[in-house]
């Protein structure tokens, strides 16, 4: 591996502010960082008297090229490396990025707009505004919508014309109130856009322009002796402060502002994010980024800060921190209040920062006690067992069969003591005839392991046979023909008793009804019967419909199979079109079947 000449590399960047690039050996960006100082900054990483952590000295070994850009100031480094950092993704950066899509509300384009949520943004489909990390929040918002205004739900294409046209009745939302019937014209489009700049400025955090509507509302019905409508408008009124009582958590008269908090471990960064306008919290976060070089509280701050603010498109003057930021913003003040509301907003956002952190560390403590525990069933299995690894990786099978009709096998499989559905599997036996469940469960052990063993696979560490001596013996003659006997210890237990059987042993083993090793091998048999029979119930559903099409004359199994494979139920086929059944059977097929089928529907 080609050592990389710092020296030379060095002697080439200035002493200006702008943002350098670390290289592997392939050409991959591994770090991108900004500094206000290029030489000294880069510099830093390959000085021998500073003292790094493990995570940088793995980065320095790894740097085979050195590139950077100079920029104009601080800040504009600080833009760009935000850029480069998305676009390379480098191992070594935080990535301020959050894998789940929170919702949006989005206001329709379209005449007489509905207000839905939706999880991507299409500029296309409408305005939108979000998106809300508190789900609770966003309904609680919806709620108040419906309580306040009449917006429509349906689909309908309402534009003048069709309704002009008459083209559409009202629903039931008509009928209880929800809403105004703009389908048949009852109310204007006109009318029904106040209400929808109304939801605007709420969803904006501009609870005037609403409040002022419905007092107007209410005085005038009042003045034309409408009292039971000026009532109405009152109990609107009423329970839009109500609303906004609740949600007022600051003065009125702090307007715009980001609110930002960070505390930080060894091993992470914790962040609190509040968008507050005109005094009216509409969007908070709490965010966890794990650390991967030693990365200052305020770096990282400014990172977070830039990256929610674009995600959240705030345009607040003002940023309010619980440290100061590593690089001065272009128009946004930055303060860190020590007395008055703007302090207790601080303080609040502090408060869900440390809960946020504390609730994080109590569940990973409760997931480390859940995995000791399981960890202690498997030690107690192995022990009980004598074997000799602990059995992280355990197989289970189960024959399902009802008078000998169906027959199916299934294999369930659990890894570190929980279920792995994705390694669960059904066999449907090939070679045995009738109900033989020996005979089967040799057929499905030996299909199982030449499989895992041609893909060079994992195997288990215990396999479990669902039955006794039998099937054990059965399944034991099919791990020596592969060669596996031996090596990956099998056992059988028996329902009557729950007693557990080894191979070529007669006497059986009786584990403690109360132990929890027990409790895991009964668990994995009860899975695998469950699975059995779920597999066994869908199959005799198939086969009792194939019969059904069979029954219909020039149908054979062939084309029952073909069709309830591409219609799924009886049913559909009756649904299905003259068109969609010939292109599947061809004419003369498709005629013959649909007159059978309508001779069996009127019968």
């Amino acid at each position: 591996m080609t050592e990389f000449d710092y020296k030379s590399a060095l002697a080439k960047v200035p002493e200006l502010p702008g943002v350098y690039r670390y290289f592997d050996d392939e050409g991959t960006v591994i770090y991108v960082g900004k500094a206000k100082n290029l030489k000294n900054r880069v510099s830093s990483y390959f000085a021998k008297s500073n003292q790094h952590d493990r995570k940088t000295k793995r980065l320095v070994s790894q740097i085979r090229n050195l590139e950077f850009t100079i920029a104009h100031t601080e800040f504009d480094a600080l833009l760009l490396e935000n850029t480069l950092i998305k676009q390379f993704q480098p191992k070594f950066n935080i990535l301020l990025r959050d894998d789940k899509m929170y919702p949006f509300i989005c206001i329709t384009n379209e005449a007489f707009p509905k207000i839905i949520t939706i999880r991507r943004i299409d500029k296309k489909l409408g305005t939108f505004f979000g998106p809300f990390a508190n789900q609770k929040a966003m309904h609680a918002i919806l709620e108040m919508f419906n309580q306040l205004y009449s917006f429509r739900t349906c689909n309908l294409n309402l534009s003048e014309k069709n309704i002009q046209d008459r083209k559409f009745k009202v629903c039931l939302e008509y009928h209880i109130g929800n809403c105004k019937g703009p389908c048949e014209g009852l109310q204007t489009e006109n009318d029904y856009l106040k209400e929808i700049d109304q939801a605007k400025n709420i969803l904006k955090g501009n609870m005037s322009f609403p409040k002022q509507y419905f007092e107007e509302r209410m005085l005038e019905a009042a003045s034309k002796l409408a009292f039971e409508e000026a009532q109405e408008f009152k109990e609107k009124l009423t329970y839009l402060v109500n609303f906004q009582s609740k949600s007022t958590v600051v003065n009125p008269n702090i307007k715009d502002v980001d609110v930002f908090s960070i505390v930080s471990d060894e091993n992470a960064f914790y962040f609190n994010f509040m968008k507050v306008l005109n005094g009216f919290i509409t969007q908070t976060q709490s965010l966890e980024v794990k650390k991967k070089l030693d990365e200052t509280d305020e770096d990282v701050l400014t990172m977070m800060v830039w990256e929610m603010r674009d995600k959240y498109e705030s345009e607040a003057k003002e940023v309010i921190t619980n440290i100061p930021l590593s690089v001065d913003l272009k128009g946004v003040e930055n303060t860190i209040p020590q007395i008055g509301d703007k302090k207790k907003l601080l303080d609040m956002s502090l408060k869900n920062v440390l809960y946020f952190k504390k609730e994080k560390a109590d569940r990973q403590a409760s997931e480390e006690s859940a995995g000791d525990a399981k960890m202690r069933i498997l030690l107690t299995l192995k022990n009980d067992l004598q074997l000799k690894a602990i059995p992280r990786h355990i197989e289970c099978f189960d024959n399902s069969n009802i008078q000998g009709t169906n027959p199916v096998s299934a294999m369930v499989c659990f890894k570190n003591g929980l279920p792995s559905k994705k390694d669960y599997r059904h066999f449907t036996p090939k070679t045995v005839e009738g109900p033989n469940d020996f005979a089967t469960m040799h057929e499905v052990v030996t299909r199982r392991y030449t499989r895992l063993i041609e893909e060079e696979a994992d195997l288990p560490d215990l396999i479990i046979i669902d039955g006794g001596k039998g099937q054990l013996s059965a399944s034991a003659d099919a791990l020596k023909n592969l060669g596996l006997y031996g090596k990956i210890p099998i056992i059988g237990i028996a329902k009557r008793l729950e007693e557990i059987y080894f191979p070529e042993d007669s006497i059986p083993l009786y584990i403690d009804k109360k132990s929890e090793s027990l409790k895991l091998i009964q668990r994995l048999r009860d899975e695998a019967h469950r699975f059995g029979i779920t597999k066994h119930r869908d199959k005799r559903s198939k086969n009792f419909i194939i019969s059904q099409l069979e029954s219909i004359d020039g149908i054979g199994k062939h084309t029952a199979e073909k069709l309830l494979k591409h219609f799924g139920t009886v049913s559909n086929i009756y649904k299905a079109t003259p068109a969609e059944l010939e292109s599947l059977l061809g004419k003369a097929k498709a005629i013959k079947l649909r007159e059978q089928l309508n001779v069996i529907n009127d019968q």
